[in-house]
């Protein structure tokens, strides 16, 4: 990285962590909530797969990967995954993609080498919300057990903190202007979904000028295009659905970036 890169970087990442630093602050109750979470999903009270025991270290998780990243290190791809899982949240780690998604990225890139990419070294992972819950379909119950007790803090706090990681987002896309940036898990990006805020926010951070300007939508700038939406990593939904949808004669990037678009004119132009 040249040396304003460099600062630009050191100026991201400071924000990020003192973000991850006030919303931690900012919920004293939220690791007795994840804690019940996590033990009414062990003992089936929840709904969905039931799930292993396991003690809360990590209640708002800031990725420790990121303070590895060096000035000589040549970042390719900016990756947005959901939020901290179990593995993710534990002390031993604190990072992010740790788990068996982590995995299979890691398998990926190692199985597709003609992209260029070693996924440990390349790439700089971010979230939708640094708030952990053992699957991501669980920040509705989290919020659901707090309001049951009264509050609403967790409520607020995830919905801000969607639109404190799109900015923070743009933030670093704007160091690294020539890296991609694969959005993991489109699902609940639509309304109504957990993250409706995240890509509501996106939509405003990505694509102001042209609201400004009077263009129509067809009109994108450089780093709009370069936001890519696929399917979870989870279960290999992301391979399948690539597998099932590349075209004869295309290249492996050549297909994600015709899929990673088509996804994103299905979330982010409606």
């Amino acid at each position: 990285m040249k040396r304003t890169a460099w600062n630009k970087f050191i100026k991201a990442r400071d924000h990020y962590r003192r973000t991850v630093k006030e919303l931690s602050r900012s919920l004293p109750k939220l690791k007795n909530i994840q804690q019940k979470l996590v033990e009414n999903r062990a003992g089936g009270k929840t709904k969905g797969d039931s799930g292993p025991s396991y003690i809360v270290e990590t209640p708002v998780v800031y990725n420790s990967a990121i303070d590895d990243v060096t000035a000589g290190d040549e970042i390719l791809l900016i990756l947005v995954a959901d939020n901290p899982g179990r593995r993710e949240q534990a002390a031993e780690n604190r990072r992010y993609l740790v788990g068996p998604s982590g995995k299979i990225a890691e398998k990926f890139f190692r199985n597709n080498p003609e992209l260029g990419i070693d996924f440990r070294k390349n790439a700089l992972i971010l979230n939708k919300t640094p708030i952990h819950t053992p699957r991501t379909v669980e920040l509705r119950e989290l919020c659901r057990l707090e309001a049951a007790a009264g509050g609403r803090a967790i409520a607020k706090a995830l919905e801000e903190s969607q639109r404190s990681m799109a900015a923070l987002l743009l933030e670093f896309h704007q160091v690294f202007s020539e890296a991609p940036v694969w959005i993991i898990g489109y699902s609940e990006m639509k309304k109504g979904g957990i993250f409706e805020v995240y890509t509501e926010t996106l939509k405003n951070l990505y694509k102001p000028a042209e609201r400004r300007a009077g263009k129509t939508p067809a009109v994108k700038n450089q780093m709009y295009n370069q936001l890519l939406l696929f399917r979870h990593f989870s279960m290999n939904q992301f391979t399948i659905d690539l597998k099932q949808q590349a075209m004869k004669g295309e290249t492996t990037g050549e297909a994600l970036a015709r899929i990673g678009a088509a996804y994103r004119q299905r979330i982010l132009e409606v």
